[in-house]
């Protein structure tokens, strides 16, 4: 989100400024041990780029060759919220980016070697203004465009082909309020239900969740009651459980400083939701914003911008949260720590530090994290990062 018009009611709250910050080290992993790759949005003024690295056995990271590639649209080169703005396609082949300065997305194709080449055709207008978050499931794609406080906030969606190209869906843009300031969109894991998380204004009234039904045709039928109201203020990124697409949980960021928490969600098949034991749960921390949830449904991460470190909860049976512990970074305050991503194995945990363009690193024991001793990894420079992928 912009922080012109996002909501900063706290110390350290997601939409803040990016302050100076310590150095980012040098990675010495071995290149013989590659066994997949990590991308980064760079949301670069101008032409925007996506950043690659070859992630190793031990989850470090090394830059590959060529990178940074182009990703075709120009982002802001300033600093953007929102959870999600870089997605792996349904089969694998595809990176899909949003360029926040362009109103556009980008495609581009993921090469043997890990490598990127934009897609003929790539990118293609959002269908609104500021596009922050894209959703993918199978050949269907939404996103959220966050507008520009007057026009241009919605939700669009596309059909994407086989050769990586996205067609409109006639009749599917869902328009928002432009006090909505959406965070995050999202498909549960069946791809039947669609959420949209309004991060809002100062005002309670405009803190808001989203929940969509999704039709056939790839349109979008409203739930009942929707939209639901948050259960605190400022809700911001969200995940379904692996485990059980029923369950969903969102952050809420803007409670002020020590009143961080998360919320559980049962979302039923018609889209309505409803609250999950005394959620929501508290972190006791300062804006948590971006949600990962470990590929066994077991644990949840939260990533607290304002208080620069990373909440663990464990989701007990019944969808509901205990709070296990607290991560601090080994940067130390003012990295901006934002969207985050396990690999494939969920052995490693990586976030984007916005304010020193890097990554920051985790080995994962459960619901334990310990940073590695290499993080974090350094990106280029004019980089103002937001949306990571991690890749097999």
């Amino acid at each position: 989100m912009k922080l012109s018009r996002g909501v900063v009611t706290g110390l350290g709250l997601c939409l803040l400024s990016a302050a100076a910050a310590p150095g980012v080290y040098a990675n010495v992993s071995a290149p013989g041990d590659q066994l997949g790759h990590v991308y980064v949005n760079d949301n670069t003024a101008g032409t925007n780029t996506i950043a690659a690295f070859d992630r190793h056995a031990d989850g470090t990271l090394t830059p590959l060759g060529g990178s940074p590639f182009i990703a075709g649209g120009a982002g802001r080169g300033a600093v953007v919220g929102s959870q999600g703005a870089l997605q792996l396609s349904g089969d694998g082949r595809y990176l899909l980016a949003v360029d926040a300065g362009s109103n556009q997305i980008s495609v581009v194709r993921i090469r043997p070697d890990g490598s990127l080449r934009q897609v003929e055709g790539s990118p293609v207008s959002s269908g609104g203004i500021e596009p922050v978050s894209i959703a993918v499931h199978g050949d269907l794609v939404y996103v959220a465009n966050e507008g520009n406080g007057a026009t241009g906030s919605n939700y669009t969606g596309f059909t994407l082909n086989a050769g990586g190209h996205l067609t409109p869906v006639h009749g599917s843009t869902v328009d928002l309020p432009a006090t909505a300031n959406p965070g995050d969109i999202l498909f549960n894991a069946t791809g039947t239900n669609l959420i949209g998380i309004e991060v809002g204004t100062t005002d309670p009234s405009t803190f808001l969740i989203d929940s969509f039904v999704v039709r056939d045709d790839g349109r979008l039928t409203p739930a009942s009651g929707s939209p639901f109201a948050a259960q605190a203020p400022g809700p911001f990124g969200s995940e379904f459980s692996p485990a059980d697409p029923a369950h969903l949980y969102v952050s809420n960021a803007h409670g002020g400083a020590g009143n961080g928490s998360v919320s559980a969600f049962n979302v039923a098949g018609d889209g309505a939701l409803s609250s999950i034991g005394g959620s929501p749960y508290p972190d006791g921390r300062t804006a948590p914003c971006w949600v990962e949830i470990s590929h066994d449904g077991k644990y949840l991460f939260t990533v607290n911008t304002g208080s620069t470190d990373i909440s663990s909860y464990t989701i007990e049976n019944d969808g509901s949260l205990s709070l296990l512990a607290t991560t601090s970074f080994a940067s130390g305050t003012g990295i901006r720590p934002f969207d985050a991503r396990l690999d494939p194995t969920g052995a490693t945990l990586y976030v984007v530090d916005a304010a020193i363009h890097a990554v920051s690193a985790f080995s994962v024991s459960g619901g334990t994290l310990t940073e590695l001793v290499q993080s974090p990894i350094g990106r280029p420079a004019g980089a103002t990062p937001f949306g990571i992928v991690a890749t097999g």
